[in-house]
């Protein structure tokens, strides 16, 4: 066999291989982290959204709650809060904004994942609205203000006085059903 043959066999399973795991990565690894996540408790995934009913807020705590924003590498938004953090007590729904702009000539869809740390304190973060519980349209060049509301459960742990609350803004407008539609 001649080395230029052998040559582009190497380079046909290395393109395969390539090809492979990203496929792997990108369809079959989410899922299974999301289960693994809701299965074990880490991870600091937040919960779907909350219905508050009749929660006593603690004047007594205050708790710092931290916001961060990042972008999927694939995203070329804009994504950022509007505030940096906020002090609240447990149990006082706290409204406040992620501002997005789509700074590309395209029309995108966006999904936004959100992370807590310390990622014990999943259970005790509730979202009664929040921008990550549907996809967000945005045209060729529009800003937007996205809402979250939340509520700190009053049975947090007496040692956590602060939490951090990340959100990383994914593109998936090949994904969306029809994204022109959506706009």
């Amino acid at each position: 066999m001649s080395t230029d043959a052998s040559n582009r066999r190497v380079v046909v399973k290395s393109l395969f291989g390539a090809a492979g795991m990203f496929v792997f990565a990108i369809f079959v690894l989410p899922p299974i982290y999301d289960l693994f996540c809701e299965i074990t408790g880490l991870g600091g995934k937040t919960g779907d959204e909350y219905t508050a009913v009749d929660v006593r807020v603690d004047t007594s705590r205050e708790v710092q709650v931290r916001f961060v924003a990042s972008n999927n590498a694939s995203m070329p938004w804009t994504f950022k809060p509007t505030k940096d953090s906020v002090v609240v007590h447990p149990g006082e729904p706290t409204e406040i904004t992620y501002f997005a702009h789509n700074v590309t000539d395209e029309d995108m869809v966006s999904q936004a994942i959100p992370s807590l740390v310390p990622n014990n304190v999943a259970d005790y973060f509730h979202k009664t609205e929040c921008f990550c519980f549907e996809n967000q349209p945005l045209a060729a060049g529009d800003q937007a203000d996205l809402k979250l509301v939340f509520i700190i459960d009053p049975d947090l742990p007496v040692g956590v006085n602060s939490v951090t609350l990340s959100y990383t803004i994914f593109d998936i407008t090949d994904r969306a059903a029809d994204p022109i539609a959506q706009l």
